[in-house]
C-alpha cells in the first residue's frame, strides 16, 4: 500500500499534522519500508563516476537544472535543525521545488541556458582561498556550439555529436519522459537493476575471474551519483522531476547531513550527502530551495605516468543566476 494512503488513514480521526510532523511520519514509514523490504539488485549499466577533473568536459554536454533561488540564507530555527534528518530536509526541498515550478521556463531546442555560477575554493594547507563568477551558454539539444566558463576561463564548445551517449539525459523531451513518482525514478537512478545482475572480479586471462552478486551499497552509491549529476551537468527539469529526485534521494540509506554551511554567496545552508562520495546538495537552511553544490578535489599532476594529488581542497557552487535566452552573449 502507497504510504501517503496510510498516513492519511492513520490521520482520520485526529487532528490534522503540522507540515513538520506530516514530513517526519513519512520519514519514518520510509525507513521501516527500506529496513523490512527488499531493495531491487544492481543491473548491466557501469556506474558512472563524477569527478572534480571532469567537470569541465561534463558541463559541455550540458543543460542547466532550473529551481528558485535563495537570496537571503537566514538562520534556522536551531532546536528544530539539530533533530531534522536528511531525508526530512530533501522532502522540505522537494515541497519547496514544486512550489517553484509555476515558473520554471520551457526551453525550445534552439535555444540556450544562461547560468551564472559562484564558485570558492578553500584549500586544505594554509585555508588559501580563491573565487570565481562563471558564466555559460548551452545549447539546449547541443546542436549549436556552446560557450562556458569554468574556473575564469571561457570554452568554446562544438555541437555534440550525433553518436554521443549522455546519461541522465539533458533533452527536455527526453527528461519529460521519466518518472517523477519518486519510487520509479529511485529505481531508474539505480540503473532500473534486475535481480540477476552480477560483477565480474578479477584479471581476464589469469583463470581468477569470478562473479559476484552486487552489493546494495553500489547500487545506493550509484543511485545518489546519477541524482548528483542532474547539477553537475545541469539541465532544464520538467515540473515534478525536480521534487522528484530530492524525494528519491531521501528514499537512499545512509545519507548524511551537515547542519552548518555558507555557500560562496554567504547563504547559510544544510548539506545532504552519501558516504565516500566527494559532492553534495547544498539547501538554504531557512525556506530549503536548492543553493548549490559542495564537494572535495585536488590539483594532481601526471609523474612517470602515475597521477600525483595534490593541493587538496573544498569547494562550493553557488547557483546564482538562470534563464533561457536566444543567443549566446545574452543575459536574461
Amino acid at each position: 500500500m502507497d504510504d501517503l494512503i496510510v498516513v492519511r488513514e492513520f490521520e482520520a480521526d485526529v487532528a490534522p499534522l503540522t507540515d513538520d510532523a506530516r514530513s517526519a511520519a513519512r520519514v519514518r514509514l520510509r525507513r521501516a519500508i527500506l529496513r523490512d523490504g527488499h531493495p531491487r539488485p544492481l543491473s548491466r549499466r557501469l556506474m558512472l563516476r563524477v569527478a572534480v577533473v571532469g567537470t569541465a568536459t561534463a558541463v559541455a554536454a550540458g543543460g542547466v537544472a532550473v529551481a528558485g533561488l535563495s537570496q537571503g540564507g537566514g538562520g534556522a530555527d536551531g532546536t528544530r535543525m539539530a533533530t531534522m534528518s536528511a531525508a526530512e530536509v530533501l522532502h522540505k526541498a522537494a515541497a519547496r521545488s514544486r512550489a517553484d515550478d509555476a515558473g520554471t521556463p520551457v526551453p525550445r531546442d534552439d535555444q540556450y541556458v544562461y547560468t551564472k555560477t559562484r564558485v570558492t575554493r578553500t584549500y586544505d594547507k594554509g585555508g588559501k582561498r580563491k573565487t570565481w563568477t562563471d558564466e555559460s551558454w548551452i545549447s539546449v539539444d547541443g546542436s549549436k556550439p556552446s560557450s562556458r566558463q569554468e574556473y575564469g576561463k571561457v570554452h568554446r564548445d562544438p555541437p555534440l555529436g550525433k553518436q554521443e551517449v549522455r546519461w541522465p539525459p539533458t533533452e527536455y523531451d527526453e527528461l519529460a519522459k521519466w518518472p517523477t513518482d519518486p519510487d520509479q525514478l529511485l529505481d531508474k537512478l539505480r540503473g532500473d537493476r534486475g535481480p540477476d545482475d552480477k560483477v565480474v572480479e578479477g584479471k581476464a586471462g589469469s583463470g581468477e575471474v569470478r562473479e559476484r552478486p552486487v552489493r546494495q551499497a553500489d547500487i545506493d552509491r550509484e543511485a545518489f551519483v546519477n541524482a548528483v549529476q542532474f547539477y553537475v551537468v545541469p539541465r532544464i527539469m520538467p515540473p515534478g522531476l525536480e521534487a522528484g529526485t530530492f524525494e528519491a534521494v531521501a528514499r537512499i540509506p545512509g545519507i548524511r547531513i551537515d547542519r552548518e554551511v555558507v555557500d560562496g554567496l554567504g547563504r547559510r545552508g544544510v548539506a545532504v550527502s552519501y558516504p565516500g562520495f566527494d559532492f553534495a546538495f547544498i539547501f538554504d537552511a531557512t525556506d530549503y530551495t536548492y543553493l548549490g553544490l559542495r564537494l572535495k578535489g585536488s590539483t594532481a599532476d601526471l609523474v612517470d605516468g602515475k597521477v600525483r594529488h595534490r593541493d587538496r581542497y573544498h569547494e562550493t557552487r553557488a547557483r546564482q543566476e538562470l534563464g533561457v535566452v536566444d543567443r549566446i552573449g545574452q543575459r536574461p
